[in-house]
């Protein structure tokens, strides 16, 4: 089974560390990234958390690129409720021109945090914000590509984006049956955020069958987000995954925390066991069992890409279980090779 292996990045905060630290192992895990074969590295969206420092994917794209040299690198997403369109064209028309044919802008419609921050992020706040994704995505991809109507108040503004770095690849990410509609109409790939819903099979299924082929994309284009731990052993890599169960289960309960360390993590689930009972899909173990598991996976979607992710306080361990599942793929040799 052939796909394409890529990086989600939520930039976490371990226990005892600050932003600084978090945001210097990010660029350390894009250059690893980089130079092991992934062919995408993508920061996510999360507000008012005191685990994850990535409230603004469209500031850290920039740093990522230049630290980087042949990886495509993006947003995984853009929540763009909070944002206005244009904007968010001239922002990734900007950073094409920095790192031209290597932006992404992956765009979702969730909030990226509970309601009042969400409420807080508002510019207007003397009302709730209408559910108006749809007109907001196709006003954005007017601006990118240029379609803007003849006579719209902002037609002009599409010829006056940054110039020279090309367009970005616009990216529809979800996990809901909407999102998967929005990608088919409007020919957009479609990311399914797994390790959110891992029941998503039937809506790449639905993508795919009402697919309609536009100016970006001929035909749908699949890639699946899935939680990913690879260990020297099947034990340590259970052990490195017990760090984000309890900061979930802390978060489900209304509480962010910092990523616990190991031992403590393992501690708290020994006192709370119920908490081991709320998992989502993890492809967890050895690089062998890590690759049978993501070949499930790419099954179970039809997937063209996977876009691995997880949450470790340790960041050689992180490092270490990209660099396991790049050996497992025989990436690094490619890019040697090159």
């Amino acid at each position: 089974m052939t796909y394409h292996l890529s990086v989600l990045d939520q930039s976490p905060i371990a226990a005892g560390s600050t932003a600084v630290d978090a945001l210097r192992n990010t660029l350390d895990l894009a250059r690893t990234a980089d130079a092991l074969g992934y062919h995408r590295y993508w920061l996510a969206e999360h507000h008012a958390s005191r685990s994850l420092t990535g409230v603004a994917p469209e500031a850290l794209i920039g740093p990522v690129a230049l630290a980087t040299e042949r990886i495509r690198v993006g947003s995984g997403g853009i929540m763009l409720p909070h944002y206005s369109p244009f904007k968010v064209a001239e922002t990734f028309s900007m950073l094409s021109a920095l790192a031209p044919g290597r932006i992404d802008l992956g765009l979702g419609r969730a909030p990226g945090s509970d309601q009042r921050t969400a409420f807080a992020l508002q510019r207007d706040r003397s009302r709730r914000m209408p559910n108006d994704f749809p007109d907001m995505l196709d006003e954005l991809t007017a601006y990118l590509q240029g379609t803007m109507p003849d006579g719209h108040a902002f037609a002009p503004l599409q010829d006056l984006l940054p110039t020279g770095g090309g367009s970005p690849e616009l990216w529809m990410l979800g996990s809901s049956p909407e999102s998967a509609y929005w990608a088919a109409e409007r020919g957009l790939p479609y990311c399914f955020a797994d390790f959110i819903n891992s029941e998503g099979g039937d809506l790449a299924r639905a993508y795919k069958a009402n697919f309609r082929p536009s100016a970006q994309l001929a035909e749908p284009y699949v890639m699946a987000a899935t939680w990913t731990i690879a260990a020297p052993t099947s034990e340590d890599a259970e052990r490195l995954a017990a760090p984000a169960r309890m900061m979930f289960a802390h978060l489900f309960a209304g509480t962010t925390i910092p990523v616990p360390s190991v031992d403590d993590a393992l501690a708290w689930l020994a006192d709370n066991p119920q908490a081991n009972r709320q998992r989502r899909r993890t492809v967890l173990g050895t690089p062998r069992q890590v690759r049978a598991g993501l070949d499930q996976v790419a099954a179970d979607y039809g997937a063209d890409e996977l876009m691995l992710v997880n949450i470790l306080p340790d960041h050689q361990a992180r490092r270490r279980s990209y660099e396991l599942v790049a050996a497992e793929y025989g990436l690094a040799p490619v890019v040697a090779a090159a």
